[in-house]
């Protein structure tokens, strides 16, 4: 028995139990072996007729056998010499493809293996594996054997035709693991599907299947047929202007496991600093786990066709965590057990195209087919507006252009830019107002001032856009402004002029209101309101609404924003203040906290001594 060259038994051992993460992966290792040995016939066949092969003659066979437990993988490919055997399955990390690479520069070689690691995958789920293998060309045929990390031997057999066939003799169940599972025909198909189900040449296995017994009507019976198991070609290799819309949308839910057609189809091969073919598709709606921490996002990433990643996460931006699909490149740098990425510049290069890519045809679905867009952003707009508020602000100017908001104009979704160019010349700044509905906005007292002057207002109803438009903070040369914000600036130098000398005229009582409500509540008549007597105006970064959605926050409490309570001076309580602080300052103090938690609820505040204000409400009474 000969031993392994590579120093033994703890490198196999590490190579078997640690580079590996998921047992399953060994059928995909083999398959990926196998394809390659038959790449190497079949570019020899190109130059020597004596192959007397064609493409469609090559095919890799799968047998399982439950009884015996053992696992058969076979190619009619280029086979191995003895000394082949040696080399390459004797000595642990060397790589025949890697050297057939390296002696043939033609760029249509595509080979998969390079790190020579794969096979002893095999020895994950097997307590011996022996290889049957014999060349091209050679009157020979040699069989390697191996219990493991003991040794191994090479000797003399039979075998008709060139090409290998690898037997594993599966691994008993333990209390841990049923091994069981590499011997289920459906569970091998399942794993070629997931694996290399776009491996080029045919994978065939005999499987059962029940069909109608034409001798008994009625009745079933069992047959046993040769299956191909994968489907060679991947959809995303060919000519786009050769696959339908219902192909597209079969691939889709197939794979994605999504019961609706997707909103939009992004299929484009990229040549350049990053070589890669990329079939990416925008959801029609948002998974049911999305806003939970299970979601998880990323697309899968093949390398030659064979599935390296199901979720590759860094290939997306957190903004674009939606977008479902997948890459194929045979640029990447893969770890020698190619379940894991180094994180390279080429990785970075892909991540950084398919960003560009991604938010391009956002735009053009916006551009042109804006039902459809309104449809994307119901769903996913939060996650665009996150991206502009995270990262402090890095992404804002990527993004801002996908934003869309409704408006006080018909309710209905405007741009940023669409907003800008409708503004009237006397107009100064962007307006919006922040709450839980249109419904709810539409009933603060400062929105009826704003609408007076002929002004559009932004309505945010989502919980991060007062912080994404604060990130914003200009779109042009137009500032965003919260209309319930006192740095509001809508009305006319007399207008300015008249208020503010009503409230120096009225300071002294004022003041007093405010010590009625604790000191820390600026009083102040206002202009702004048409019928309500009341409202408040925040002063300062948080807002209202921003108050709410960061003591929601788990670990935020006591956020408070500072407020200013603004009392309509042609509203008659402004009359009825005046009189009250010259005759009954015990009545003024109680009307100051009825007034100021009206102008809560009115904002949509909770109010913070309800069983105060109903006293209150039943003493006026």
């Amino acid at each position: 028995m000969k031993q392994f060259k590579a120093e033994s038994k703890k490198l196999l051992d590490l190579m078997i139990n640690s580079i590996y993460t998921h047992k399953e992966i060994f059928l995909r290792e083999l398959i990926s072996n196998a394809s390659d040995a038959i790449d190497k016939l079949y570019f020899r066949s190109l130059t020597d007729d004596a192959v007397g092969l064609n493409k469609d003659d090559f095919e890799i066979r799968i047998e399982a056998d439950k009884e015996s437990r053992i696992l058969k993988i076979s190619d009619n490919g280029i086979g191995m010499t003895a000394e082949e055997l040696d080399n390459n399955l004797g000595v642990i990390a060397k790589s025949g493809s890697q050297k057939f690479k390296a002696e043939n520069t033609d760029e249509n070689i595509d080979i998969i293996g390079q790190f020579g690691v794969g096979f002893y995958s095999a020895f994950m789920v097997s307590k011996k594996v022996t290889v049957v293998s014999k060349a091209f060309g050679s009157d020979e045929a040699n069989c390697w054997e191996s219990s493991g990390a003991s040794g191994y031997t090479v000797t003399p057999c039979e075998k008709e035709t060139a090409g290998t066939e690898i037997t594993l003799y599966i691994s008993d169940n333990t209390d841990d693991v049923s091994y069981d599972e590499f011997l289920d025909s459906y569970r091998i198909s399942a794993l070629i599907k997931k694996y290399s189900n776009y491996i080029r040449y045919p994978i065939r296995m005999e499987m059962e299947n029940t069909v109608p017994d034409e001798e008994n009507e009625g009745e079933y019976k069992k047959v046993k047929e040769i299956r191909t198991l994968n489907s060679m070609l991947p959809l995303w290799k060919k000519q786009k202007n050769e696959i339908t819309v219902d192909e597209y949308n079969t691939f889709y839910r197939e794979v994605f496991y999504d019961y609706e057609a997707p909103l939009r189809v992004i299929h484009s091969k990229t040549e350049g600093n990053a070589t890669f073919n990329a079939l990416l598709f925008v959801p029609s709606h948002a998974p049911y786990d999305y806003y939970s921490k299970s979601f998880e996002k990323g697309l899968q990433l093949y390398s030659k066709g064979v599935l390296i990643s199901d979720k590759c996460g860094e290939l997306l931006p957190e903004h674009f965590n939606f977008i479902k699909g997948l890459v194929d490149s045979e640029d990447i740098s893969l770890n020698i057990s190619r379940e894991m990425l180094q994180h390279d510049h080429q990785l970075k290069l892909i991540a950084r195209t398919l960003e560009k890519k991604i938010k391009s045809e956002l735009k053009k679905m916006l551009t042109t087919d804006r039902e459809k867009y309104e449809a994307f952003f119901d769903a996913f707009g939060t996650s665009l507006k996150f991206g502009v508020y995270s990262d402090y602000g890095m992404h804002k100017d990527e993004l801002v252009d996908l934003l869309i908001f409704k408006s006080s104009k018909e309710k209905k979704y405007v741009t940023l830019q669409e907003y800008v160019d409708a503004m009237p010349s006397t107009q100064k700044s962007i307006y919006y107002a922040a709450g839980e509905t249109i419904d709810r906005i539409e009933m603060l007292p400062q929105v009826d001032a704003v609408k007076d002057k002929g002004f559009e207002i932004l309505y945010l109803t989502d919980y991060v856009d007062e912080f994404a438009v604060k990130t914003i903070m200009t779109f042009g040369d137009k500032a965003f402004i919260n209309i319930c914000a006192d740095e509001i600036d809508i009305d006319s130098e007399e207008e300015k002029d008249a208020i503010k000398a009503e409230n120096e005229k009225n300071n002294e009582m004022f003041s007093f209101m405010s010590e009625a409500l604790g000191g820390s509540t600026e009083v102040r008549y206002t202009n702004k309101l048409k019928n309500h007597p009341v409202c408040l105006t925040n002063e300062g970064a948080i807002s209202a609404e921003m108050e709410k959605v960061l003591n929601s926050m788990p670990g935020n409490s006591g956020v408070k924003a500072e407020f200013v309570l603004e009392i309509n001076i042609s509203h008659p309580v402004a009359e009825k203040l005046k009189v009250l602080f010259e005759s009954d300052k015990d009545k003024l103090t109680k009307y100051a906290k009825l007034l100021y938690n009206q102008a809560r609820l009115i904002g949509g505040l909770s109010i913070e001594d309800p069983t105060e204000f109903s006293a209150l409400i039943s003493e006026l009474m």
